[in-house]
């Protein structure tokens, strides 16, 4: 039997990180991100990584471990949890696991969507199609059947492009919404898991403010580095919230002012996003920080009353 995860999940900007802390030094435990953009190396500011002083209070995992231009896809994602849960269990301590990103939480818990398999006469007619026509009609197309995973994907990303279309055309159904549907009986890790939440304009604003503190902390030097070192601007990686808008800026596509309204625009609808993909799993307990302000002790003592997990 697999020894229990403890989960933290929660939107952008709630607060995860400050109370995962706690709870790994209350708990002896080692934190494994569940971040989608953390793993990146030099995407310090942007994706709010836990600082040094926090790296050095608790162990940090699957942060600062892949190259902007390396492809990086969920079961990457999967194997690299796998091992760091395997070796902080090994050593006896607890494994927190602690983030946004849903898929990459159920790549962990429940498994990867395997969907049908590859069918090569329609592969390599998307791609002739992609040839001809360009990427960004494939993407389009794909976001007329499937705009969640549009949605996700980028356009220049044409293997995944190409893998939702075909899951599409196969069995008629959106990729997104097989991956809603993994078997929670067959589940690979026992797990517990907990949500933070807020009222939404309290959240807002918490973003609003983060943004405006990433700005005063040299966000946009960030960008100029990482423009300079070479990184592409199509790379997938920099395609996310906080790059983007700010490379179209010093690219002149938009002004200052522009390109921080839609940063804080855009943040606001990934969170929007990640609440609504966590509301769709029912296992999964929520706590409101405006309601339940001393969120460590209730999990705490939540640990205490329902899970056998040393204190």
């Amino acid at each position: 039997m697999k020894q229990r995860l403890l989960c933290l999940l929660g939107p952008t900007a709630v607060g995860k990180t400050e109370i995962a802390i706690q709870l790994a030094q209350h708990l002896n435990a080692e934190i494994v991100s569940v971040d989608s953009r953390q793993i990146y190396r030099q995407m310090d500011i942007g994706t709010a990584k836990p600082t040094p002083a926090e790296q050095q209070a608790t162990r940090h995992h699957l942060i600062d471990c892949v190259d902007i231009a390396q492809p990086f896809s969920v079961a990457d994602y999967q194997s690299l949890a796998d091992t760091a849960i395997t070796d902080i269990q090994d050593r006896g301590k607890q494994v927190l696991l602690v983030g946004g990103a849903g898929l990459y939480f159920r790549s962990v818990v429940d498994g990867l969507f395997e969907g049908p398999g590859a069918d090569v006469l329609l592969r390599k007619r998307l791609e002739q199609e992609a040839a001809k026509q360009g990427v960004y009609a494939l993407h389009n197309r794909l976001c007329a059947c499937d705009p969640e995973s549009a949605h996700r994907i980028h356009p220049n990303n044409l293997t995944r492009v190409i893998r939702a279309l075909e899951v599409y055309e196969l069995t008629g159904i959106p990729m997104s919404e097989h991956q809603q549907q993994w078997h929670q009986e067959k589940q690979r890790y026992p797990f517990t898991a907990f949500c933070l939440t807020m009222p939404r304009t309290q959240l807002y604003h918490r973003i609003e403010q983060r943004v405006d503190v990433m700005l005063a902390d040299g966000l946009i030097a960030e960008v100029e580095s990482l423009l300079a070192a070479g990184y592409s601007r199509d790379a997938f990686a920099l395609q996310s919230f906080g790059y983007k808008e700010l490379i179209a800026y010093l690219d002149g596509k938009c002004t200052y002012l522009e390109a921080v309204e839609q940063l804080k625009q855009n943040t606001r609808r990934f969170a929007k996003r990640q609440l609504t993909w966590f509301r769709k799993d029912k296992r999964i307990e929520w706590i409101d920080r405006e309601s339940i302000p001393d969120v460590v002790g209730y999990i705490l003592g939540n640990i205490r009353k329902n899970i056998h997990i040393s204190l």
